[in-house]
């Protein structure tokens, strides 16, 4: 919903602010008072082309500033979160769930936009703005006129939320199917090839045989072989040293531990160290000991050496081949053997995807076929009620068809050949697109919505359209410029219900001439035009219940306002609530 629209030095506009309210806003005024830029001012934030007119003379710049609550309009607030918008003002003020677009003009005609005070592309500007509003005026593009949407609109007036669903659902599961059994087609060409590779490749794997943690244990026993004969040289010292030789570290101590051991008889003080010393030798004999097996028992076996060094060097080939680590290597070696399972039984892996495809593909058909047929029922309807609303709101003899026709096979390139459902492209919406037609007058041609060249007979099929459609779209700013061009008396007084029942489900901006139309409204503003010192300039009012009783007998009698126009004013406004 649209709250605020501020506007700066835009046309004759100097400045104002617009505070707009739920339901339906009416905005009138004598002709030449520049109601209708207020239409083009909102269209400026909401990505329209930007023209050097719109500077006011003498103005360095326009700006426009425009506040949207998106309280209830959870899809726009994720649109925007993706497109990396956070819903919350970053200016002074800013709430959660407001979205605040600025478009500042320059005189040269150059742009910049602001999107929640983040600078912003126009493309940028053109994608995020779309769906706050829905602008039908002989000027503006209209989203309902947009074929590319009306099949969702089509959809929703048939309920059938569940059979897109389950179409989108049976969609990608023929199109997974479909391509699993392409690759696994065009794998056949180079499969013995295939086959071939992997077999070398668990050969070579399976005769090297790595294990987890070997190439430690190599490496720890190549420093061995290495340097052998220093380690039996210094091993078979160190037992000399200790026990072998003479005068030996443990004869020393037998010495040393006998002349103590004297002398316990004197002192028992000594009895526990007598022992240590004892206990010392015995373990220094153990470890010479050890020391003199560890020496005899080095072997510096360059056959050995050889050997080792060659393993490390085809584990190291290995894993640069298949990973950079034994793991990497078996990990291969695991999902070469399952793939080469699956080639050398080729044909029945073909047979088994062929029957996910086609069980995929009778899935998809079935949705499909049974989805184009709630459809094009509920086209017949849809078209029904459209044409009855413009018969009621000026347009008699208007007919309306929603065209429910095939996808284009050819569209979506070649990849996309094998998805097809009786001749039509299958999409993940279906086998359908809609289009909606209008034949304004009997024995016209129906041509589509945007090809509709008065601005007012657009308006009025779109608001036909909007009130048909009122309740299934998301809550959003419908604005109507022109919608009353060409009409009066007891059909103006339709369009304007009808205006007002959109209104309860959409907020509505209405540009009008009409009372019939204004009485309607649940907020009314009125445009204003005056001269001040040599410069013109537009003024925008909201106006209070006498207010509107003088600007709507403003409206039945012209530039004289008589006790007679107030009375009849007064009377149709009682009867409009």
């Amino acid at each position: 919903m649209l709250t605020c629209l501020r506007v700066k030095d835009f046309a004759i506009i100097d400045r104002l602010e617009v505070e707009l309210g739920p339901g339906l806003n009416v905005v009138t005024g004598e002709t030449g008072a520049g109601k209708s830029i207020l239409v083009d001012a909102l269209s400026l934030v909401l990505g329209a082309r930007a023209r050097p007119e719109f500077v006011r003379t003498g103005a360095e710049s326009a700006e426009v500033e425009a506040l949207f609550d998106l309280e209830g309009a959870p899809e726009i607030i994720a649109r925007l979160e993706a497109a990396g918008v956070a819903c919350a003002g970053d200016e002074p003020g800013g709430e959660l769930g407001e979205l605040i677009v600025r478009r500042v003009v320059q005189a040269n005609g150059r742009t910049r936009a602001y999107v929640n005070g983040r600078l912003a592309t126009a493309a940028q500007l053109a994608e995020i703005a779309a769906g706050l509003a829905d602008l039908s005026s002989q000027h503006e593009h209209h989203s309902l006129a947009d074929p590319s949407m009306h099949l969702v609109y089509l959809d929703a007036f048939a309920r059938v939320d569940d059979e897109r669903a389950q179409m989108a659902k049976a969609y990608e599961a023929f199109r997974a199917a479909q391509l699993a059994l392409s690759g696994a087609a065009g794998a056949e060409r180079g499969r013995e090839e295939r086959e071939d590779l992997l077999a070398f490749q668990l050969r070579e794997i399976g005769e090297l045989a790595p294990e987890v943690g070997e190439k430690e244990t190599l490496r720890a026993e190549r420093e061995v072989l290495r340097h052998a004969e220093r380690l039996a040289r210094t091993a078979g010292s160190a037992e000399d040293a200790l026990y072998s030789a003479d005068g030996a570290v443990s004869e020393l101590l037998a010495r040393i531990a006998s002349d103590i051991a004297d002398l316990t008889h004197l002192d028992a003080k000594l009895i526990p160290l007598a022992a240590e010393l004892s206990d010392a030798r015995a373990r220094i004999e153990d470890v010479a000991q050890e020391l003199g097996r560890y020496a005899r028992g080095v072997s510096g076996d360059p056959e050995r050496l050889v050997e080792v060094d060659e393993r490390l060097d085809r584990l190291a080939r290995l894993e640069r081949k298949y990973g950079g680590s034994v793991e990497a290597v078996l990990a291969h070696a695991e999902r070469a053997r399952e793939e080469l399972d699956v080639l050398q039984h080729h044909e029945a892996h073909l047979a088994a995807l062929e029957g996910t495809r086609d069980a995929a593909r009778h899935d998809a058909e079935v949705v499909a076929r049974r989805l184009s047929a709630r459809r094009r029922e509920a086209a017949l309807a849809l078209g029904r009620a459209i044409t009855e609303e413009l018969s009621s709101i000026g347009m008699r003899g208007a007919e309306v068809l929603v065209a429910v026709t095939p996808l284009d096979p050819r569209v979506g390139g070649d990849s996309r050949a094998e998805l097809e459902v009786d001749g039509s492209r299958l999409a993940p919406t279906g086998i359908d697109r809609a289009e909606l037609l209008i034949s304004p007058n009997p024995g016209e041609e129906a041509r589509p919505l945007r090809r509709i060249a008065s601005g007012g007979e657009l308006s009025r099929a779109l608001l036909a359209i909007k009130r048909v459609l009122a309740g299934l779209r998301p809550a959003g700013l419908y604005v109507f410029d022109e919608v009353d061009v060409g009409v009066g008396g007891a059909v103006a007084e339709v369009i304007g219900r009808k205006l007002k029942d959109v209104a309860r489900h959409h907020q509505v901006l209405c540009i009008t001439h009409l009372a019939q139309i204004a009485v309607h409204a649940d907020t009314h503003f009125r445009v204003s035009k005056e001269v001040v010192g040599d410069r013109t300039r537009s003024a925008v009012t909201r106006l209070d219940a006498g207010e509107r009783r003088e600007e709507v007998a403003r409206m039945l009698g012209g530039l004289k306002v008589t006790a007679k126009t107030r009375a009849a004013a007064a009377e149709m406004l009682r009867e409009a609530r």
